[in-house]
């Protein structure tokens, strides 16, 4: 498994904000105009969108008084969501540079910039007090975190007793290796992929009690065989789309994480776990 600094330049994009902006403008929006749905087809950097983010999000039980800490959060979409749909207030770290700031940037084109903090940092050292958030997620994370001990016991160190914890990962659910580059990883040195077994294992170490889990590898498959009726019928893809985020093999990589899916590799895998 490599360094944080190996998976941050993975991510890194070098114009993001930019290109952002361009793909806005493609959709006939502007930062003063545009909307988090607007944002949906960037925002949601998992498999199935915004579907699955309302799917996964409304099993954590936020309020208006939840106050959530998004592991990984990337460009913040998933934070802007929690936070626009259920009111809540949210903390998001991610090692990427680059995301945090454009994400910051989002923030302040929808006006979220006041119940959304994004910090650039490593999530098996956050720079967060003991007990101080009342939920936390992740999605598609782990992926390129090897030491699941560590990042759970982080996650449990920072929430209040009682506290409820979703993750919505890729997971190992097969015997063999997956084909790369993979949204995640270029290679197998980037990639940390676990089975929901060792994800268990991990959790139950740091504390917590699993309550829910599901596999959503059939909803995986059929959301990529739309995208590819979506592309092919569109001639290429949208404006403004997760495609951004992948860079030139972008097309390879999707390809790769849906046959992967569909050979048994892998699998979108949610936990609901709860903090002791």
């Amino acid at each position: 498994m490599a360094g944080s600094r190996e998976v941050a330049k993975h991510y890194t994009h070098g114009s993001l904000l930019d290109a952002i902006r361009d793909g806005i403008g493609g959709i006939g929006k502007t930062p003063e105009t545009v909307t988090i749905d607007d944002l949906a087809p960037i925002d949601e950097f998992h498999i199935g969108g915004r579907v699955a983010s309302v799917e996964f999000l409304d099993q954590l039980s936020l309020t208006n008084q939840s106050h959530v800490l998004d592991v990984g959060c990337g460009l913040g979409g998933p934070a802007r969501f929690a936070a626009s749909h259920y009111g809540a207030t949210v903390t998001g770290i991610d090692l990427t540079a680059e995301f945090v700031q454009a994400g910051q940037v989002l923030c302040r084109w929808v006006g979220l910039e006041n119940t959304i903090t994004l910090v650039e940092g490593s999530a098996l050292a956050m720079p967060f007090g003991n007990s101080g958030f009342d939920a936390a997620y992740m999605m598609h994370v782990g992926m390129n975190i090897a030491d699941k001990e560590t990042l759970f016991g982080e996650v449990a160190r920072v929430l209040k007793p009682g506290a409820t914890f979703g993750i919505y990962d890729v997971m190992q659910t097969g015997d063999t290796g997956i084909s790369f580059p993979v949204p995640w990883a270029e290679t197998a040195a980037t990639s940390a992929l676990a089975s929901p077994g060792q994800y268990k294992s991990a959790l139950e170490t740091a504390g917590f009690e699993i309550t829910a889990q599901r596999n959503r590898r059939h909803f995986a498959l059929a959301f990529f065989a739309e995208l590819a009726a979506l592309t092919k019928a569109a001639g290429g893809p949208p404006p403004l789309g997760i495609h951004i985020l992948m860079g030139e093999s972008r097309a390879i990589k999707v390809k790769n994480m849906a046959d992967n899916i569909a050979a048994g590799r892998i699998a979108p895998v949610e936990l609901i776990a709860r903090l002791y």
